[in-house]
């Protein structure tokens, strides 16, 4: 699609330490959060104006792995490092689909899995809750909490982000119940839907985005175009 573009995430993996899955997908989430609500993104900052293209025709995230040297020039980049857990996710403001930097498109972003030593504990208030019925990637699954905390921004009032902000922006990833994601994906809450380039299927629900306000609704959906990833 012309003018498309994507927002870059890159996941540090070293080799003798890889992160936690769990603290990947929500350092993932953080790093979208933070990256929206950074004075860059907003009015005439200097990223406002990608942020806003970008938006405006769908909101695909690519997630990429990166390690020792590649990681130190990543960070020489445009972005934001965000930590969770074990977990370091570097995001940057939306490029082109086909014009990547190049210290970025040079970096793997297939197979990009990891698992879990324990598992996760109980969840706080901002939830993101995956569809236990999809076998994603750590990099799709990746992609899909950044693409659920969005929604569950948008969703949110001026109250809501001051409170989610002074609570860090934290928000948890889950795997839901297989009794229970029914129930999720009718419940009314922000849900993504994806739009199937790569590992799912075409429209597959794949996170829903639970927080106490957003059961109020009145969340808006993903710019003028479906969700990519």
């Amino acid at each position: 699609m012309t003018g498309q573009k994507v927002l870059p995430m890159v996941v540090r993996i070293e080799r003798a330490a890889p992160p936690e899955r769990t603290d990947a997908l929500e350092a993932a989430a953080l790093a979208v959060l933070t990256l929206l609500d950074d004075p860059r993104t907003l009015g005439d900052g200097e990223w406002a104006e990608p942020v806003r293209s970008w938006e405006s025709i769908g909101i695909r995230k690519v997630v990429r792995r990166a390690r020792g040297a590649e990681w130190r020039r990543v960070l020489d980049l445009p972005g934001i490092t965000v930590a969770s857990g074990t977990a370091e996710v570097r995001v940057h403001p939306p490029v082109p689909l086909d014009d990547w930097p190049r210290d970025l498109s040079r970096l793997q972003v297939s197979g990009t899995d990891l698992a879990d030593s324990t598992p996760p504990g109980p969840p706080g208030e901002v939830v993101l809750w995956i569809n236990p019925e999809l076998a994603m990637s750590a990099g799709k699954a990746m992609a899909q909490a950044g693409h659920a905390a969005q929604l569950a921004w948008w969703g949110s009032d001026e109250q809501a982000r001051q409170a989610w902000r002074d609570r860090g922006r934290a928000a948890a990833v889950r795997t839901a119940g297989p009794a229970g994601w029914a129930a999720l994906v009718g419940s009314g809450l922000p849900v993504v839907r994806d739009a199937g380039f790569t590992e799912i299927e075409p429209g597959s629900c794949t996170v829903v985005a639970d927080a106490p306000w957003l059961r109020h609704g009145g969340f808006r959906t993903a710019g003028h175009g479906p969700l990519r990833s």
